[in-house]
């Protein structure tokens, strides 16, 4: 493979990445996909209809990411999520944080660009607060608290933390189970199990709650395959090393939109800088606004919306600023670890998912004691 070959491969990822992220904004305006509605409807109606739309979103995940990887066509090992070390009190500060923040800015990372597609100038200054918060927990003043106390404060498993690594060292030495098959079966009858629950409710089984979830799901897999498995070179012409094309991490990427908001901003900031390219996550970044865009203008549901006075947006200010800070600590959003990295079964990824759904919690409880003590 020449360098030019290289560079075609890297433009057919980047194009790809972007459709497949207008496609999945478009769909998450569409149904009404929203994490923290999820949380919301849960705590304040008793209704987990879009909760189980969010766990059929993360079945299909984790059964189509289970396909692609006991098929060999991925190798789950070289993700962000799947590495030895359980950083436990990253994974549950980042996770609270972030589920805080998603109820103070009104959603999180991916809804929030959804409500940009849709006309929200607000969430347009929560995406410049989280991207910036962002940047500085990854690079800036505030990695040094994440690396100094928080992501020192771990476990090393010794093998990768998923569950089917961890457990291929109990089985005997006999076993004829490599892990592809492992992993096949286990997100087969995982992401089963989580299927007939969601299937359980009459009120879930309806098109739209259905269709969301669906294709959610398929979007997460098939930002697998497409970094995993289309941009992936055992050894890269320019490097001679083995590399996933067009990732900011160096490995293989599905969605997740705290640390790509910091990247965006990043490349506009420093485009004239060569070593500055677009990526994958920036690509879908920009795919989810437009895609959320075409639908709003499709369907008459654009609306532009401000500020309605400075406690709305001081709220929304700390919002975003918890959202950047817990993303990135967490390693991952709602769609990040709450999707991408779920369908990896990795146990980091149920730390966050746990962690995200109770600061949602504390979060609207806050919301509600406001309330009360406002009109009393």
């Amino acid at each position: 493979m020449t360098d030019l070959d290289v560079e075609k491969l890297r433009l057919t990822v980047l194009w790809l990445s972007f459709a497949l992220s207008c496609g999945l904004g478009a769909i998450m305006q569409r149904t009404h996909f929203c994490t923290l509605g999820a949380v919301a409807d849960w705590v304040n109606m008793g209704d987990l209809t879009r909760m189980r739309m969010w766990l059929f979103a993360i079945a299909i995940a984790i059964i189509g990411t289970g396909i692609l990887a006991g098929t060999g066509l991925i190798d789950l090992s070289r993700s962000l999520y799947t590495g030895p070390k359980l950083l436990w009190l990253s994974n549950l500060t980042g996770g609270l944080c972030f589920g805080v923040g998603m109820v103070l800015a009104s959603g999180c990372g991916s809804k929030t660009l959804v409500r940009i597609g849709s006309g929200s100038l607000k969430s347009l200054v929560v995406l410049l607060v989280m991207g910036l918060t962002a940047y500085m927990t990854l690079r800036g003043v505030f990695s040094i608290g994440r690396t100094q106390w928080l992501d020192p404060v771990m476990i090393d498993l010794g093998v990768g933390q998923d569950l089917p690594r961890w457990l291929m060292q109990w089985l005997p030495p006999s076993s004829r189970i490599d892990r592809a098959a492992l992993q096949g079966g286990l997100s087969l009858c995982i992401g089963l199990a989580l299927i007939l629950f969601c299937l359980f409710d009459r009120h879930f089984r309806r098109a739209e709650p259905l269709i969301g979830g669906l294709g959610v799901g398929l979007c997460v897999v098939a930002g697998w395959l497409i970094s995993g498995h289309l941009g992936y070179l055992a050894e890269n012409p320019l490097t001679l090393e083995e590399s996933f094309i067009g990732t900011n991490s160096g490995r293989m990427e599905s969605f997740s939109f705290v640390a790509p908001a910091a990247y965006a901003l990043e490349l506009l900031m420093l485009w004239s800088d060569s070593t500055r390219v677009v990526t994958i996550g920036i690509t879908s970044v920009a795919g989810m606004i437009t895609g959320a865009a075409i639908v709003s203008l499709v369907t008459g549901r654009f609306r532009w919306e401000a500020f309605r006075g400075v406690d709305d947006m001081t709220t929304h200010l700390i919002g975003g600023a918890l959202m950047g800070f817990g993303g990135v600590t967490a390693v991952g959003c709602t769609i990040g670890q709450g999707l991408s990295g779920l369908s990896t079964l990795a146990f980091g990824s149920v730390l966050v998912f746990g962690a995200v759904i109770a600061g949602g919690w504390l979060g609207i409880q806050w919301q509600m004691w406001r309330l009360e003590r406002s009109t009393t």
